[in-house]
């Protein structure tokens, strides 16, 4: 059996092929999207949900 050639033997094109496999898609989901806010972070929105809340429960 041949051994594998190391990838710093490699020549550019064939590194670059070998990384290229190496990487996977995201399959169109956005990664900064999937972020979850902080709660300490002021928030207009959040102030304005809390403030309609408490006037329609009482």
């Amino acid at each position: 059996m041949a051994q594998p050639v190391p990838l710093n033997k490699r020549s550019k094109k064939a590194q670059k092929e070998y990384h290229a496999k190496q990487r996977s898609s995201w399959y169109g989901l956005n990664p900064i999207t999937r972020t979850v806010p902080s709660g300490k972070v002021y928030d207009r929105n959040r102030v304005k949900r809390a403030a309609r809340s408490a006037l329609g429960e009482t």
